[in-house]
């Protein structure tokens, strides 16, 4: 008796197959990748701006003989006594926290 659930042998099927595989890539767009020139050239821009502003005469260091001389005359703060304190009251009475025996109770 033939299980009904097994489909019937085929014998026109090949021992080896073959696969071939063709990508064709899109042509539609110039690979999609014209905005990261676009980027890449805009930082370009932007370091060379930076380093003409550095290595020109208004770079970093540009105040290298000027002298600054600060004469502060401060008021002198008022002389305030010391507030008095109020007397705290007396602690309440405590007792010592209790600990339980370490040994262990016996068995039984």
């Amino acid at each position: 008796m033939t299980d009904p659930n097994i489909p019937p042998p085929r014998d026109d099927r090949p021992e080896v197959v073959h696969h071939t595989t063709i990508n064709n890539p899109s042509t539609s767009d110039g690979g999609g990748s014209g905005w990261i020139g676009f980027l890449v050239g805009g930082l370009l821009v932007v370091l060379i701006i930076i380093a003409i502003v550095i290595f020109s005469s208004g770079g970093l260091n540009r105040a290298t003989d000027t002298k600054v001389d600060l004469d502060i005359d401060l008021p002198e703060a008022p002389s305030l006594p010391a507030p008095k304190l109020p007397d705290l009251p007396e602690a309440p009475p405590i007792a010592p926290p209790t600990a339980p025996d370490p040994t262990p109770a016996p068995a039984g």
